[in-house]
């Protein structure tokens, strides 16, 4: 399926015109409900601290979660204990709920498992996520809210907006959804603090960051056997994330040795048998966020690649200078 609506959304296939009047009512819903915060009919709600989004105006992964990580490190780094709230995308849970270091991807959702197995921090998901950042802020002790995702999601009120855009794919055939990848319009980018492009080159008023391998690590929880991946030996890769062609070329671009890459739809789910299949005793090579998703049943020889996201001075310096001043403020 995300093979086909690639094809669709970014490689000019012809379907997209006769999807355009569903764009058309995709526009005319999203502008009204946007109109009826505007007017004040709707409400957006404040908080005491700071919340910042990080969000797009793309369907797909564009390089959130590592941004999130990079802002949790950089706000600890000064002082301040930030939570976080997401949505726990393609799970069912009942209102709002604390993530836990035990919990697994298919009760919370895969990035907020990988979030907390990384860094501990205080997370609450749910759909409502002015009930999850109001339960962040009563069970924990946080100064600052960071929200995976949620820039359309106007109730909840913000204080700073990071547009994170695929710098290869940036938006796609440029129309709204269905016909194209966009939540809401190019103009978008106009009204947010920073526009950071994850790869390709950065443009003119945009912050260019860059995913940068760290080191393998193992994806089984009891892992006691094998050595991590050299360059010499053949490796399957596998990715289930909004770009998977972004892992394999990284991949190579270090100069692995890439027998057989296999994507996946991003979130998919695992089974030991079909990994097993995949691998067929072979190293297997995987990014973090499928790995969370295969400790539990995970081979000796089953690794995945960390990497850290890399911003400018600049753009830690003025993001922390607005934090700053919303603190005196608030």
């Amino acid at each position: 399926m995300q093979a086909w609506v690639n094809k669709l959304w970014y490689q000019g296939h012809p379907l997209r015109f006769a999807l355009w009047p569903l764009s058309l009512l995709f526009a005319v819903i999203t502008g009204c409900r946007r109109q009826l915060f505007r007017l004040g009919l709707k409400k957006a709600i404040k908080f005491p601290v700071p919340v910042i989004i990080v969000g797009n105006i793309t369907v797909g992964g564009s390089g959130k979660t590592p941004t999130v990580i990079y802002l949790i490190e950089l706000l600890r780094k000064h002082g301040f204990n930030p939570g976080v709230i997401s949505r726990g995308y393609g799970v069912e849970i009942d209102g709002v709920r604390a993530v836990l270091p035990e919990d697994t991807p298919s009760s919370v959702g895969d990035e907020p498992a990988m979030i907390v197995s990384r860094t501990g921090v205080p997370m609450v998901v749910g759909a409502k996520r002015v009930d999850a950042a109001n339960l962040l802020l009563e069970k924990f002790d946080v100064d600052i809210i960071i929200s995976d995702d949620g820039l359309q999601h106007y109730q909840l009120g913000r204080d700073i907006e990071l547009i994170i855009l695929d710098g290869e794919r940036r938006l796609g055939n440029g129309m709204l959804l269905p016909s194209g990848p966009l939540r809401e319009g190019a103009w978008r980018l106009q009204t947010v603090d920073h526009i950071i492009v994850n790869g390709g080159d950065a443009q003119s008023g945009e912050q260019q960051m860059l995913l940068e391998p760290t080191k393998w690590l193992p994806v089984s929880s009891k892992h006691d056997e094998s050595l991590p991946p050299t360059l010499s030996q053949p490796l399957v890769a596998m990715a289930g994330i909004g770009n998977p062609q972004r892992f394999f070329d990284t991949l190579q671009a270090q100069g692995y040795c890439v027998e057989h890459a296999q994507a996946f739809d991003d979130h998919s789910t695992y089974s030991e048998t079909a990994l097993n299949q995949l691998a067929n005793g072979r190293l297997l090579v995987m990014t973090e966020k499928d790995a969370v998703k295969c400790r539990d049943f995970a081979k000796d020889n089953w690794w995945y690649l960390a990497v850290d996201a890399k911003l400018s001075p600049s753009f830690d310096k003025q993001l922390l200078a607005k934090i700053d001043r919303l603190v005196a403020d608030k």
